[in-house]
């Protein structure tokens, strides 16, 4: 039972020490608009980690960015199609289901399914 408070503290201790305090707004609306948004926003320096967990300069830069453009009214959109035209679609954890995605999400199934009645066809076969 001990192995998994470890493994609770640890990941919540993980997810508190990335932010500094001076980042976090006083305006909790805004706050947590800037947590959901930097939770999808992936750090370049880390490329594993969104900008919430990771602790690079990349990722502080960023996170003051985005809760400065809250601060000036900026919607979530704004902010993330900005980043988006300045960094990629790479830097979305979850990129949106367009143009060439499409067959980056679709082609995984497929070959599993492919892959899948080719098997069923070998083995009824024989």
């Amino acid at each position: 039972m001990r192995f998994y408070y470890f493994f609770f503290i640890f990941f919540v201790a993980s997810q508190a020490f990335s932010i500094e305090p001076a980042e976090i707004l006083s305006d909790t609306k805004l706050e947590n608009r800037a947590r959901n948004l930097s939770s999808n926003i992936r750090c370049l320096v880390c490329q594993n980690e969104n900008i919430d967990s990771s602790d690079s300069e990349f990722a502080k830069d960023l996170r003051l960015f985005i809760r400065d453009k809250l601060v000036k009214g900026h919607t979530d959109d704004e902010i993330e199609k900005f980043l988006v035209s300045k960094y990629g679609t790479y830097i979305l954890f979850k990129p949106e289901f367009t143009g060439y995605n499409i067959f980056l999400y679709l082609f995984g199934p497929f070959i599993f399914i492919f892959g899948f009645i080719t098997i069923l066809f070998v083995f009824l076969r024989v």
